[in-house]
């Protein structure tokens, strides 16, 4: 039998930060947030529920493969999801709105 089995379906709590926007903390519904590290909640405050949902290594996310989010919560207890960079244009485009708007 070999380690690299591949990822079954996992029912996982997904929480947003109230912290950082666009920041999304993925776990396993059956440990909750008991593997997360304390250091986390740090930067991420206090996690606020989004929703409950049936991960299959199959099952299209936005900004990661449910693989890839199915095997990060069994090794590690969590996946963490950032926001997407900004490239450099949308980078000049805010710098711009920002001395324009005095923001």
């Amino acid at each position: 039998m070999s380690d690299a089995a591949p990822a079954a379906k996992l029912i996982c709590d997904v929480y947003k930060s109230v912290k950082k926007d666009d920041v999304y903390l993925y776990v396993s519904k059956a440990d909750g947030l008991s593997r997360v590290p304390e250091l986390l909640f740090e930067h991420f405050g206090a996690p606020q529920h989004c929703l409950t949902l049936v991960l299959t290594p199959e099952r299209k996310l936005a900004r990661a493969s449910a693989e890839r989010v199915i095997e990060a919560i069994k090794e590690q207890g969590f996946y963490l999801q950032m926001p997407p960079q900004a490239d450099e244009e949308m980078r000049r485009i805010n710098q711009h709105n920002s001395k324009l708007y005095g923001l």
